[in-house]
């Protein structure tokens, strides 16, 4: 599978010839007015979470398919139960047991679930680009969710991200935003970054050991913190990213404690922020090795609240998405 060109492409192949969602692959090029779009309409659906009957049937009569070629907990699951609130029927493809375990490409099975008339794949990979090269495969009327590929993109993290922000601080223009710990590895970072910066915040900042932070930061639109008291200075939100050890190939960092010496985020660390900023973690949570328990556990997190808003940002999403494939369809007509 050749994916090296394919992120080059999120800009012109994610959405419709109207301007709407077709797929979700990448915040990269995708418009301000569009991020908020998603934003507003996940702000809608936290209503259906509150509600006796978590149902609305945007969806009834369609098919999502969960194909996780990576291991996932917490994505896999408020994938599906943003799919069921939907009304969507919704087929988990278990990779380790597949047909493309068994030696089938993985067109072919692409292929064979397109004959099922699915609707929409949701794709985790391992592979830095899967998710475009499987959008550029598939028939027009399927559309693509990246549920995060290799070290590229987690474009449903990041929303989710923000919109645990934007209901806890409001507007995004004033605030001051760092993003703590690998860096290197981060597919979440990524994605948060280009986030935030479309949205307008302030500044965003990236803070990690050198050996932890990519040869191409400087293009990304940060400030760049090897150390954690000057990153964390005034800052409104506190990011603390899970160390990505199995993308690890070499010793990069002496040991977790060491690590957690410097860069963990500890309640006297938290004290250089802001004293009203909100700490976010996207999971999972490594104890006393990039957070402490006090912290994480601490009224000033929002961890719990970026897993319920992960699920109204995933059912905006395939509800836009998906829509998006039936306006083209019918304009096609």
């Amino acid at each position: 599978m050749n994916v090296t060109s394919a992120p080059n492409a999120a800009s012109r192949v994610q959405l419709t010839a109207d301007g709407r969602l077709r797929h979700f692959l990448d915040i990269d090029g995708l418009p301000k007015a569009l991020l908020t779009e998603i934003l507003d309409t996940a702000d809608s659906f936290r209503g259906v979470q509150d509600a006796q009957v978590k149902k609305v049937p945007l969806l009834r009569g369609r098919t999502v398919a969960n194909l996780f070629f990576e291991n996932s907990t917490r994505t896999r699951a408020t994938f599906e139960l943003a799919a069921k609130r939907l009304s969507a029927d919704v087929l988990n493809l278990d990779i380790q047991t597949s047909s493309t375990a068994k030696g089938e490409t993985l067109l072919d099975t692409l292929q064979n679930l397109e004959a099922m008339q699915a609707d929409a794949f949701v794709v985790r990979h391992s592979d830095s680009g899967a998710a475009h090269f499987i959008a550029s495969q598939v028939t027009p009327n399927v559309a693509i969710i990246n549920a995060g590929d290799g070290r590229h993109a987690h474009p449903t993290q990041a929303m989710l991200d923000m919109l645990t922000i934007r209901r806890s601080k409001g507007a995004f223009e004033n605030l001051k935003v760092a993003i703590i710990g690998d860096i290197l590895h981060s597919r979440v970072a990524r994605s948060q970054v280009l986030a935030l910066n479309t949205l307008g915040a302030a500044e965003v900042r990236v803070i990690a050991p050198r050996t932890l932070m990519p040869v191409d930061v400087e293009d990304w639109r940060c400030r760049v913190f090897p150390r954690l008291e000057e990153g964390l200075q005034d800052v409104d939100v506190v990011i603390a990213l899970r160390l990505q050890k199995e993308r690890m190939d070499g010793a990069l960092l002496p040991s977790e404690s060491e690590f957690y010496r410097h860069y963990g985020l500890t309640q006297e660390s938290l004290a250089w922020a802001h004293p009203e900023a909100i700490v976010m973690h996207p999971g999972p949570i490594n104890r006393g090795v990039e957070i402490e328990s006090a912290v994480a556990d601490g009224p000033r997190a929002v961890i719990l609240d970026q897993v319920t808003n992960g699920i109204a940002v995933r059912m905006a999403v395939l509800s836009m998405a998906v829509g998006g494939q039936t306006r083209d369809r019918a304009r096609r007509g």
